[in-house]
């Protein structure tokens, strides 16, 4: 099977990293914080050897794509706008879409927006909920949070000093505490008084298994060159995002959807996402599964490529 193929593509406005690999039918791939078209890597080339084609962008801000100045260029509707014009470019005129984390998001929304595009959509970690009456920040604020690291991401040039102070070490710790091999305390949780995103984070002594040292190699590479400001303004424009997203207020999304998460996945401990998975017969009424891997941690297509492979090829398959 042939490696994926790195394309430049002028995208919305901004030049866009995509991997492609494969051909047949499209299918999207869009990828989280702290992450890149990498994390992938193992879908690419089962979708590829399956009959797909499989194209997994560098999101915006991220690895070899643009990464705008401006704050406010890193709202829902552009990320949404990116995948839009990406398919169009792409020249198809349908896709699945499938996100992880940050990236479940943007497929959500995508999918919501766009139910004429995007024909499917899987979302994995992040679970699916209509816009609701309270916007997230506001939500942390009115019961007297204060220290979730949302919040500490919110100022610019915080977080990026503590992350980019080592890249190597932050990249290692996030990965490792994050995953079902890591410590079983909350990484993306609340904050202790006057500590930084990266305070009691464990830096492994050996990569878990499922983290080469290729892999975690490239990670550094490309966000020592990049650093973490374009993920990061993702997290700045949740307000934005909310605000835009009015016209859709309560709208739920009826194609064929899947969710995937690892059962030890931090997310999945917000006092938010039990009831959202439970609401999904009424979000989601087009919900072919939900599937919580056992002692899987946060980065699921990547702890557990082959059951997510088979689990994705399942979904696509019945289309």
């Amino acid at each position: 099977m042939n490696e994926p193929h790195l394309q430049m593509l002028d995208i919305n406005g901004i030049r866009m990293q995509v991997a492609m690999q494969g051909s047949g039918p499209l299918v999207l791939l869009c990828h989280g914080f702290p992450e890149l078209w990498y994390s992938w890597r193992h879908q690419l080339a089962a979708l590829a050897a399956a009959g797909y084609r499989a194209v997994a962008p560098d999101m915006r801000g991220y690895g070899g794509t643009d990464a705008p100045a401006e704050l406010d260029a890193y709202t829902a509707l552009h990320l949404v706008g990116d995948m839009v014009e990406l398919v169009n470019s792409l020249g198809e005129q349908q896709a699945v879409i499938i996100g992880h984390d940050w990236g479940a998001l943007v497929a959500w929304s995508a999918a919501l927006l766009r139910p004429d595009l995007f024909r499917a959509v899987v979302g994995m970690s992040v679970p699916f909920s209509p816009r609701g009456h309270v916007e997230f920040l506001s939500a942390l604020a009115s019961r007297g949070i204060s220290n979730f690291y949302i919040q500490y991401f919110q100022t610019p040039g915080v977080a990026e000093a503590e992350l980019e102070r080592d890249v190597e070490s932050s990249l290692r710790r996030i990965y490792f505490s994050g995953s079902g091999d890591g410590p079983d305390r909350p990484i993306f949780g609340l904050l202790q008084p006057g500590q930084g995103f990266l305070e009691g984070m464990i830096e492994p002594e050996t990569l878990p298994a499922w983290l080469s040292h290729e892999d975690i190699a490239y990670y550094i590479r490309e966000f020592t060159r990049s650093g973490f400001r374009g993920g990061l303004n993702w997290y700045r424009n949740i307000t934005r995002s909310w605000t835009l997203l009015a016209p859709w207020h309560g709208c739920i999304i009826r194609q064929p959807s899947m969710f995937i998460a690892g059962q030890r996945d931090d997310v999945l401990k917000f006092p938010s996402s039990p009831r959202q998975i439970e609401a999904f017969a009424q979000t989601l009424p087009g919900l072919r599964g939900c599937h919580i891997l056992e002692d899987a941690g946060h980065w699921i297509q990547q702890e557990r490529a082959t059951e997510v492979n088979e689990l994705l090829l399942g979904f696509l398959k019945e289309l």
